[in-house]
């Protein structure tokens, strides 16, 4: 047995050991999952995957092979969770071609609750490193798999919380699935322009206002919920007057 294999064991192991069987339930009804669930917190996956850190090579086979694992040939979403945990963890000894990796998880993923961590704390966070990895999300955003238009909005967020939005792409990728009727996509689009118009919102106050007549309800709320009252009070007014 080598390291990895050695190191899944003992994650796993601990995962089992950390379980509880009500909140498997609960959270499985919740995320309408048909993976196998432990029921572990997040904060518990987090701390078992502290210690396996390592070099580039590591991390990937470390998160390769807990994704990989499987109760009876279905997935473990603590696996799953631990390996995205893994690759937050080590994000910084990525490289850029490593985004592809990411990539091949979002798309076995069935769940936002694998992917907003992938898009933002790993593609996001490599996107930020690599500026050049942002062509990668322009061919992201008509990608036919819902969860990888998803994450090219997702990954602009660590550009914006670190205070260097990408402003046109968020425009661009905007008008691009501002259409979209999948939910999942309507709300990530409100997400970005929600974190945005915490450091720019009169350039949110203006797109949105744009585009009131394409917005959904739900890219909406999310897109005024922090601006001023009196932008956000016009904006809401404007748009049930549609």
């Amino acid at each position: 047995m080598n390291a990895v294999e050695d190191t899944t064991d003992r994650i796993m192991k601990e995962l089992r050991e950390r379980g509880a069987p009500e909140r498997a339930a609960r959270e499985k009804g919740y995320l309408k999952s048909d993976l196998v669930h432990l029921g572990v917190p997040v904060p518990d996956i987090r701390r078992t995957v502290r210690p396996a850190v390592g070099t580039r090579a590591e991390t990937l086979a470390l998160a390769g092979a807990l994704w990989a694992v499987t109760d009876s040939g279905t997935p473990v979403h603590e696996a799953r969770m631990a390996a995205a945990e893994v690759l937050v963890r080590n994000v910084g000894a990525l490289a850029a071609e490593d985004a592809a990796f990411a990539e091949r998880l979002v798309r076995d993923s069935v769940s936002w609750v694998y992917v907003d961590v992938l898009a933002d704390k790993v593609v996001g966070a490599l996107v930020l490193r690599f500026p050049d990895l942002a062509g990668t999300l322009d061919r992201w955003v008509t990608d036919p798999w819902m969860w990888i238009r998803r994450t090219s909005l997702l990954a602009l967020l660590p550009g914006v919380r670190a205070g260097a939005p990408d402003r046109e792409r968020l425009s661009r990728y905007g008008e691009a699935l501002i259409g979209e009727r999948e939910f999942f996509i309507r709300k990530a689009l409100g997400w970005v322009l929600r974190e945005l118009s915490k450091r720019d919102p009169a350039w949110v106050r203006d797109w949105t206002e744009a585009h009131l007549g394409e917005m959904s309800g739900v890219t909406f709320r999310e897109a005024v919920r922090r601006l001023p009252e009196r932008d956000a009070a016009a904006l809401t007014a404007a748009y049930r007057a549609r």
